[in-house]
């Protein structure tokens, strides 16, 4: 067992909590933390905050109490801590500077829409996805002959396909195309705007056969996270779990097995090549051992 936790010390909501890590896998922790009793919602990127009253229930299903600086000093050395490209605030500015330069003349538009994706009450679904994304898009990109409006499209479909988000599939990505069809009218010609629209709808289900050329390229983009290496992956699942807390464990467990299974009954999970041949491997091992945690297998 390495989850640790420390003592009681910081003041909060009438009361004093401590924190609580693993050193190895996320997994282990969320194991801990669900049998303590503590809700998805207490998971803080890479630790849970624990009340006062359920510090001594975390020590008897497993934590090892140790000091504050102990805690952080084994949480450093971890691979589990949060790296700076995955803290809002650090990439912010790389964010902004990639708005500017497919809307250079748009500055505050940009804001408008990053300020969505920084809002406090999502998981996932953040500025780090919207980062991780563009950054999946651009990898796709430089393996292709694509023009200058393929990628533009691609660029707006990446920054509003969760610009609105409210955990309502089609629903989500319905007010996502129409914020993206209305703040990107007279920004892109009328036609990337149609297509970057009709690429945000397609994600509510990611089907594999569009018939958008364009599709492949986002698709791949915006499932690049299930190639993640071992921790991004493990934060990322803890994420999604962190959206849906208010869905008791084990009817979420059931679902995101079955969501996790249908793509590994896909012949392919990535739609082009050079994510075939980069990320399909990956992804497959990532999945499979989420859906044997989920499955207690």
């Amino acid at each position: 067992m390495t989850v640790w936790i420390d003592q009681p010390l910081w003041p909060a909501h009438g009361t004093m909590f401590a924190h609580m890590v693993s050193d190895s896998r996320l997994s282990e922790l969320h194991d801990v933390a669900e049998r303590t009793g503590l809700s998805p919602r207490a998971f803080d990127q890479d630790h849970y905050d624990v009340p006062e009253h359920l510090v001594a229930e975390a020590v008897a299903q497993g934590a090892i109490h140790v000091t504050p600086h102990e805690l952080v000093r084994r949480l450093i050395a971890s691979p589990l801590r949060i790296p700076a490209k995955e803290r809002p605030a650090k990439i912010r500015a790389r964010l902004l500077r990639n708005w500017e330069e497919w809307a250079p003349d748009h500055p505050e538009l940009g804001r408008r829409v990053l300020d969505r994706w920084e809002s406090p009450d999502r998981g996932y679904h953040s500025s780090v996805h919207l980062g991780e994304v563009l950054e999946h898009v651009s990898t796709l990109e430089r393996q292709s002959s694509l023009d200058a409006a393929s990628r533009r499209i691609l660029r707006a479909t990446a920054w509003y396909h969760d610009a609105v988000y409210n955990g309502k599939p089609g629903h989500d990505e319905s007010q996502s195309a129409q914020l993206c069809a209305s703040d990107l009218a007279g920004v892109l010609p009328p036609d990337e705007v149609r297509r970057a629209s009709e690429l945000i709808m397609a994600t509510s289900d990611h089907t594999q056969d569009r018939p958008d050329p364009l599709w492949p390229y986002f698709h791949d983009a915006d499932l690049g996270i299930l190639a993640a290496a071992s921790p991004r992956y493990d934060r990322y699942a803890a994420a999604v779990r962190t959206e849906y807390s208010h869905v008791p464990g084990p009817e979420f467990r059931a679902a995101r097995a079955t969501i996790l299974e249908g793509f590994l009954a896909q012949p392919f999970i990535y739609l082009t090549a050079p994510a075939r041949e980069s990320w399909e491997e990956r992804a497959r091992e990532n999945i499979s051992a989420e859906v044997r945690r989920l499955r207690g297998a």
